[in-house]
């Protein structure tokens, strides 16, 4: 599902609210888990799950091409680790 999709999709569930109004309130969500990931704090969304960022290390990689070592610079990613209740519906055990 891209954003676009779960636009329409909120929007068709809830016809007392104008499209551009659900876009507005998606974009908003997503601006401020993005905002909050980018200051370094986690965002936790109990039973879907948590969104942290996590530190890589800097290291000695190889280019796959070459074989060649390439010095790769410390660097942030995003990490997402699933809450119970998704883990559990993905696995088929819904209550």
């Amino acid at each position: 599902m891209i954003r676009s999709e779960l636009i329409q999709k909120i929007a068709e569930d809830n016809p007392h609210l104008y499209h551009r109004d659900v876009e507005r309130i998606v974009n908003t969500i997503f601006n401020e888990i993005t905002e909050a990931m980018a200051r370094g704090d986690r965002v936790e969304l109990r039973g879907f799950g948590a969104f942290s960022v996590k530190k890589r290390e800097a290291r000695v990689g190889r280019n796959p091409r070459t074989g060649e070592s390439v010095s790769v610079e410390e660097k942030h990613v995003p990490f997402f680790k699933t809450g119970k209740l998704l883990r559990d519906r993905l696995n088929g055990h819904e209550d």
